[in-house]
């Protein structure tokens, strides 16, 4: 059956608020990502001054250990708010969509029209019996 010209401009339209609202989206995780940076990186600057001038002062080279997972951290905020990890991550999102579908299917399969009246069905069936 074919579309009319208002289905067309329907989903047109549809498309385009579903793409804005899925950049707002992004844009917004990426700021998130900036703004908790700024704090993060903060921390982790003084806390690896501290624990350097601890380890120094005290001679005791494992007050540098915590540096380690802290500055993995700050990387990858940093990667997410100014680097090329969501182009990364969509690279590989598109790989996984190209060559691993079956991994992107749902349990018992798409959820049809058919299937949630049988649920419903069944529920309304349920609170009518008690």
């Amino acid at each position: 059956m074919p579309q009319s010209n208002d289905q067309h401009s329907q989903l047109e339209r549809q498309l385009m608020m579903q793409n804005e609202m899925r950049e707002r989206q992004m844009a917004l995780q990426i700021a998130w990502s900036r703004e908790f940076l700024k704090y993060f990186g903060t921390f982790f600057g003084i806390a690896a001054i501290s624990l350097t001038a601890g380890a120094i002062r005290r001679k005791k080279p494992a007050f540098l250990f915590p540096i380690i997972p802290l500055s993995f951290i700050f990387t990858y905020q940093y990667d997410l708010g100014y680097g090329t990890l969501l182009q990364r991550m969509k690279g590989e999102a598109e790989n996984i969509l190209e060559t691993e579908k079956s991994k992107l299917q749902l349990p018992r399969g798409v959820i049809t029209f058919e299937n949630l009246e049988k649920a419903r069905r069944k529920q309304s069936k349920f609170f009518i019996d008690k």
